[in-house]
């Protein structure tokens, strides 16, 4: 029967009314933090970020997702970032503009402004607090890629924040549904939850991992790439790591990952994300260790086990 399915999603993908508009996400991509500087963005530490990426090999950016505080700026701001960001880039690498929300008409807003912009796609985080079913989470991705057909749409399942998870099933609806859904960011924390998009979604739709210590065993089991928030810090570890998988190279991503496992698990588990990723950067001088509340700054003993940490591993 899923083999059954699987041929029906296949056929559905491939008919003329449903051809894809295929950007592959194949890669490293970095869900980028913003860099504050007395209450206003810091543009200046921001493409200095960029730059660093770029330098490093990443394949893309994410600017003004959840890593980039996206929650707490206004929609002017949160704009203005993603042109920085498009402009700045020049097309050395390829601009995944955070563009979700809560409230549907705030997503498609965004969502056909960067598109205005000249994003190469967008980055739809399930909608949160709201807690909606899987029929509203269905049509609150519909009314948004109806809105910008024209934009290639990576779908992001983050149960942790936003309390609700994107069915498989419904993954695999929508991606057959609207050609320009063509990935999903799977940061569920589950290897199992890769196995069973695999298992439904068409074979055009690219899985990504949303969590850095899970790239290798979500990469073994199909997934193409990360979105990472690591590589805001160590940008030619990770690259490393994922080529690594992607060419077969089990045996080097495998010592990465030992080898690093202890830093990608610490930014992830001293705060919430991205307090640490952010203060690790500026502890290494890539910004100020500034926040927007309601984030605060780490406490004084979490901001030495991160110093520690950081210093483990010959950051600072």
């Amino acid at each position: 029967m899923v083999g059954v399915e699987r041929h029906s999603f296949l056929k559905l993908s491939t008919a003329p009314d449903a051809i894809r508009r295929h950007m592959t996400f194949r890669g490293t991509h970095t869900a980028l933090i913003t860099p504050f500087r007395d209450g206003t963005v810091d543009y200046d530490a921001f493409r200095a970020l960029i730059d660093r990426q770029a330098d490093a090999g990443i394949t893309g950016i994410v600017p003004v997702g959840t890593t980039g505080e996206s929650p707490t700026l206004v929609n002017e701001e949160h704009l203005e970032v993603i042109r920085v960001a498009i402009e700045h880039a020049a097309g050395r690498l390829k601009v995944i503009a955070g563009t979700g929300a809560n409230a549907t008409a705030e997503a498609i807003h965004l969502t056909t402004e960067a598109a205005k912009l000249g994003a190469d796609a967008s980055l739809q985080v399930c909608p949160y607090y709201n807690k909606p079913s899987q029929e509203g989470i269905f049509q609150h991705y519909a009314a948004v890629a109806q809105a910008a057909p024209e934009l290639p749409m990576m779908l992001y399942s983050v149960p942790g924040r936003s309390v609700v998870e994107i069915a498989p099933e419904t993954a695999a609806r929508l991606a057959n549904d609207f050609s320009n859904i063509t990935s999903i960011k799977e940061a569920g924390g589950s290897v199992d939850r890769v196995n069973q998009l695999l298992q439904v979604l068409p074979e055009s739709c690219e899985i990504l991992s949303g969590d850095d210590p899970l790239t290798l065993p979500f990469m073994s089991c199909g997934a193409i790439g990360l979105v990472s928030v690591a590589a805001n810090i160590v940008p030619e570890v990770i690259v490393e790591l994922v080529n690594a998988c992607n060419e077969g190279d089990y045996a080097k991503a495998l010592e990465l990952q030992r080898n690093y496992y202890p830093l990608f698990a610490g930014l992830m588990s001293l705060d919430t994300n991205p307090v640490p990723i952010k203060t690790a950067a500026s502890l290494m001088g890539h910004c100020s260790e500034e926040f927007r509340l309601p984030l605060v700054n780490l406490s004084v003993e979490k901001s030495g086990q991160l110093s520690k940490l950081l210093a483990d591993f010959n950051l600072v």
